[in-house]
């Protein structure tokens, strides 16, 4: 893996904010910060935005906020030494109430899907499609609010995928793979297919956390959001993908569901015009807590085995398609792999190589946190500078529920 960090890097990494190429400015709403970079590959026809909102903590600092919102010093045995786990900032909002939450929120979706069609050369209004991955959102239609406010169409295709962390690569997903769709469904794959499309996942985190009292949330997530655009079957081509559920009994990691769900079905796909909805059923904390979830060890635990077995299907798969395509030696570029933390990554990295199979999982997101559905994209979007015409990546998703999704691709 790139981007090795380690207990002393944190004085190496800049924050977010003071790279370079990001734009940043204050939001109207109590003034909070708000930084962004586009990125684009012309020779894909890939483009995209990632980006931040809220103050900038170091590990440090973080220790101090968090002390703030408990009301009580971290005990030492509570305090994770995050630069191992590859986290080195996070990004926080205080002080806002609900209302201002969601104005800042939709103001930074917009901006967002603005920029991410910009930097694919398009003007809002050709958007054809928007899928975004959240975790908790702040409003129910908050991808609808974000496309209106952007200057999307209101007959474009909008999107809301709740599978936690894997919100963004299931979104993707979605978008790609036409064998997903069951009986019933919309098959938006079939749809999106040679349409101007926007991906991402946009996680407010810093709220969604707010009232925890968990401490090892507390520690590793904060907001972020990466946005992509592609053409279906153009600028990206599906290859092979595999999804999977295995609802998580024992509540490793429980997650209030601030969206709508029946609670009588584990993924739920709703439609109403041209929103459609992919909710998937939580083990929710037993009080009104919106995260409550088991140590370092206890995600290992719940994603590292699973993770790895649809990881290996998924390039068992591609290998058996680049057999029949008569390209044996074809490899993939590069896994854009969910930043759970670092920790998890490296144990997938090594179970896979036990079994055989190695590609490039690069470290990205140091600067940033466990930020849920915007990891993926986030990562991507790092990774794209150096992808070239035919490239072929493999995307590795997994959240919370628990929800995997797996799928390699051809780009441009």
């Amino acid at each position: 893996m790139s981007e090795n960090p380690s207990p002393g890097a944190a004085e190496t990494v800049p924050s977010f904010y003071e790279r370079p190429s990001v734009h940043q400015e204050a939001l109207p709403v109590s003034g909070v910060p708000f930084g962004f970079e586009s990125v684009s590959n012309p020779a894909l026809g890939i483009g995209g935005v990632y980006g931040a909102w809220g103050e900038s903590y170091d590990n440090l600092r973080l220790k101090e906020l968090l002390e703030q919102r408990l009301g009580q010093p971290l005990d030492a045995r509570e305090e994770m030494n995050l630069a191992e786990l590859g986290f080195l900032h996070r990004h926080h909002v205080q002080g806002l109430s609900p209302e201002e939450h969601l104005e800042v929120e939709v103001e930074v979706g917009a901006r967002l899907l603005r920029e991410a069609a910009l930097a694919n050369g398009w003007q809002p209004d050709e958007v054809q499609a928007v899928l975004i991955g959240m975790s908790g959102p702040v409003s129910p239609d908050y991808v609808e609010r974000i496309a209106a406010r952007a200057g999307i169409p209101t007959e474009a295709l909008k999107v809301s995928v709740h599978k936690a962390c894997d919100g963004s690569v299931g979104s993707l997903h979605l978008a790609l793979n036409p064998g997903l769709a069951s009986a019933h469904e919309p098959n938006i794959a079939e749809e999106l297919r040679g349409k101007k499309t926007l991906v991402g996942g946009i996680e407010g985190l810093s709220r969604f956390i707010q009232q925890a009292r968990d401490k090892n949330a507390l520690q590793l997530f904060g907001n972020g959001a990466g946005i992509i655009g592609l053409i279906p079957g153009q600028t990206m081509r599906f290859l092979t993908g595999a999804k999977r559920e295995a609802y998580d009994e024992e509540g490793v990691l429980a997650v209030r569901m601030y969206y709508p769900h029946s609670r009588q079905s584990l993924l739920e796909v709703t439609q109403s015009g041209q929103s459609v909805r992919v909710a998937g059923l939580m083990h929710e904390p037993p009080d009104d807590a919106p995260i409550d979830m088991a140590g370092p060890m206890g995600m290992v635990k719940l994603f590292v085995r699973t993770g790895v077995e649809v990881v290996a299907e998924v390039y068992q798969a591609y290998r058996r398609l680049m057999e029949k395509l008569g390209t044996p030696e074809r490899s993939l570029a590069a896994g854009i792999v969910h930043h759970a933390n670092y920790k998890i990554n490296q144990l997938k990295e090594k179970h896979l190589k036990n079994l055989g199979i190695q590609f490039p999982m690069p470290w990205l997101l140091s600067d940033f946190g466990n930020v849920s559905a915007a990891s993926n994209m986030i990562a991507f979007l790092r990774q794209l500078p150096t992808l070239k015409p035919g490239d072929h990546v493999l995307f590795d998703g997994f959240g919370a529920g628990t929800y995997y999704d797996v799928l390699a691709v051809s780009m441009g």
